[in-house]
């Protein structure tokens, strides 16, 4: 099986070394690369659609008739015509000036620049959705750079997968290059652990989804992997509305939509500042609103909001310049005002606006008395790329049950997460799932609950209790890190011998256990991983049945909430967890990062002998 994980970073660390190696900026080389990554993609699916439409094909005589544009429009594909096909552009000659190709407007092309534009050029004459959205400046590459690009990315590994692992593969670089060109602080790119967060507890089925602030389109993504995974197609189950006032950000919408099969209607620049506009008079349609809007936005034009409505509770607090000072419950209102009768929605904010004063703490209450506000969720440190303050995800639901209308249930996540690096944090796929089962238990969707908890066992292996399976998988790794840490020592002296003595070492090398070893550990890690994740939700609420966890969630009705000064605050109600030994024994985790800057040194002082031996045979 492919490791897709490792391919997307040999891919990436490909891609960025000719980066590197060309004067290009990162602005200039993303969205030509993401382009060329969305034609692979393309190419897998017209071959695949391909296969499908020639099974049945009629035949004149020997000859099979030709497939058509036609074809692949009925099943909801895109047509590719030749000169745009990837396989035409890896194999064309290095000359290619030579080779006299002609453009679809009869000129020759004299580069390979040339030909990778006529190619997006001929991709967008065959949807609507795409006119105008493709990179066409891939003159701005030699040749031989671009061919480069194009052979990594027709890496046989991506046929072997399928073309669905191009749509992951076309995320990871989209990531990756959030962290090295975000605009306007990362607000365009919102993580995938906050967008999946936030589809998973909105629970799109059908209809109506606004992103009135849409980015890269990450919540369209998830929402239509959501409604896939659920057995409906989403291009007929929904219709996906965005707005972008940035243009390169909406162009990365479409591509990021096109990529992954979906439509959408996307408006871009003046008329899509939703500040000041509803480009798609959608006010009170709308089933679904998701967004991850601009935080804390200044200078915003009173008049003009007041004028475009939208604002159920009321206009904000405007200073002596007649603009609104921060806009983040601006967001707020607009984002209530979408909502048709039973609408739900989902976005990101400010921490400071759950509790912020004057007229937004005037908002917030008359937001709270209409029994709509559903979920708060606490969001730690560096979950962005670009940024490390916290944030609070916000939901309201007007189809709530009765049994928790005046209800807001509250979840303090931020102690609650996996590290990725040191600037950066996420949620597992199983943190996910807990904090989305906390919220079906609130729900009182408990049959939900307990297919989670079928799950874990299926995941597991294991009908043995959670905490039992954490302890025995605890000790397997300790015993496997001794057995490894016996055997590399032994292979160690064993080769270090061989070479005193001046003979061959024919046992296996420390690199190759060290390889196996760790390889093993990672399998057990993840298992460890997901029971650990396991028990922690298990200890907690049981067979199911929601409860309040003191320092993790708390159910709180619209009374305790105005006895909080109205508040939206999770730690505000949830209080704190009394501090929980962790099982880590401190000593003997000292003493094996102690080992491990021992094994770090020696590497190096080998690494260092190695260096000094072959600089003295170049005679430096």
């Amino acid at each position: 099986m492919i490791n897709i994980r490792k391919l997307e970073s040999e891919l990436w660390e490909s891609a960025d070394l000719l980066r590197a190696g060309s004067k290009l900026t990162s602005n200039q080389y993303c969205m030509p690369v993401l382009g060329l990554i969305f034609l692979r993609y393309a190419y897998s699916r017209f071959k695949i659609v391909e296969a499908e439409i020639l099974k049945n094909r009629p035949s004149r005589g020997d000859r099979i008739m030709p497939v058509e544009a036609s074809d692949f429009a009925a099943k909801s594909a895109l047509f590719l015509p030749k000169e745009a096909q990837y396989d035409y552009l890896v194999n064309l000659p290095s000359d290619i000036a030579s080779a006299g190709l002609k453009n679809r407007d009869g000129h020759t092309m004299n580069s390979l620049g040339e030909v990778v534009n006529n190619a997006m050029q001929l991709v967008e004459e065959q949807s609507e959705q795409l006119t105008g959205v493709l990179p066409k400046d891939y003159t701005v590459f030699n040749d031989e750079l671009l061919a480069e690009l194009l052979r990594i990315f027709n890496n046989s590994a991506l046929d072997d997968v399928g073309g669905d692992i191009i749509g992951h593969i076309y995320e990871y670089f989209l990531n990756k290059f959030a962290k090295n060109i975000a605009s306007d602080d990362g607000v365009f790119f919102t993580p995938k652990s906050l967008v999946k967060m936030i589809v998973n507890i909105i629970e799109p089925t059908t209809g109506v989804l606004l992103d009135p602030a849409c980015g890269s389109g990450g919540m369209f993504i998830q929402s239509g992997d959501f409604v896939n995974a659920a057995g409906m197609n989403a291009n007929s189950a929904m219709t996906f509305y965005g707005q972008e006032k940035v243009e390169y950000n909406a162009q990365l919408c479409l591509m990021n939509m096109a990529v992954h099969g979906l439509t959408g209607v996307i408006k871009s620049g003046d008329e899509a500042n939703t500040f000041y506009n509803d480009a798609h008079n959608l006010n009170g349609e709308c089933d679904y609103v998701m967004a991850n809007p601009p935080f804390n936005v200044d200078k915003v034009k009173a008049e003009s909001c007041e004028n475009a409505g939208r604002l159920p509770f009321g206009m904000l607090s405007v200073n002596k310049s007649k603009e609104v000072g921060n806009a983040n419950y601006l967001w707020i209102s607009y984002f209530y005002s979408y909502l048709n009768e039973r609408g739900r929605a989902g976005f990101v904010m400010a921490s400071s606006a759950t509790d912020s004063q004057g007229k937004d703490k005037d908002i917030r209450e008359s937001l709270i008395k209409t029994g709509n506000v559903d979920v708060m969720i606490s969001v730690a440190n560096n979950f962005f790329y670009t940024k490390s303050l916290p944030c609070t995800l916000w939901f309201f639901d007007k189809a709530k049950d009765e049994a928790i209308k005046d209800k807001v249930l509250f979840i303090d996540a931020r102690n609650y997460y996996t590290v990725v690096d040191r600037t950066l944090n996420e949620w597992s796929e199983w943190q996910l799932k807990n904090v989305n089962a906390i919220v079906w238990l609130y729900r009182g969707e408990t049959e939900k609950y307990t297919a989670l908890l079928e799950e874990y066992r299926i995941a597991l292996e294991s009908d043995k209790p959670f905490s039992e399976q954490v302890h025995e998988l605890s000790e397997k790794a300790k015993a496997l890190r001794a057995e490894a840490k016996k055997a590399l020592e032994a292979a160690k002296e064993a080769e270090a011998e061989a070479k005193r003595k001046k003979e061959k070492y024919e046992g296996r090398k420390p690199k190759e256990l060290r390889a196996e070893y760790d390889e093993k550990l990672a399998e057990l890690t993840e298992i460890l991983k997901i029971a650990k994740e396991a028990n922690w939700l298990y200890e907690k609420f049981g067979d199911g049945g929601y409860t309040d966890v003191l320092g993790l969630c708390k159910i709180a009705d619209v009374s305790e909430i105005e006895a909080k000064g109205w508040s939206l605050t999770p730690g505000a109600y949830v209080g704190v967890a009394p501090i929980e030994d962790d099982g880590v024994d401190f000593e003997e985790r000292m003493a094996e990062i102690h080992c491990e800057l021992l094994s770090l040194q020696a590497e190096s002082n080998d690494l260092m002998d190695t260096i000094s031996a072959n600089m003295k045979e170049m005679g430096l």
